[in-house]
């Protein structure tokens, strides 16, 4: 095989980053499609939009672990 000159070699580089970040956006959107999914099976309709975007929003930056453990150590709805 040839070697490749260095105009050729950048082409070729730039044309897998620009298919690997095609890749990315493509899995981050399988990602949050799955999660926008299980919306349908929770009880959603009793919160305002505000409410559960700010709930959504502030779980994503404590993380997962942290929410949970959080959530978990209020008290249980009455009733």
């Amino acid at each position: 095989m040839p070697k490749l000159t260095e105009r050729e070699h950048l082409a070729d580089l730039e044309a897998r980053q620009t298919k690997i970040a095609d890749q990315i956006v493509n899995a981050r959107r399988a990602v949050r499609d799955k999660y926008a999914s299980l919306m349908g099976e929770l009880a959603v309709e009793c919160l305002t939009e505000r409410e559960f975007r700010d709930i959504l929003s502030q779980a994503i930056r404590a993380g997962g672990p942290a929410s949970v453990t959080a959530l978990k150590a209020l008290p249980s709805p009455p009733g």
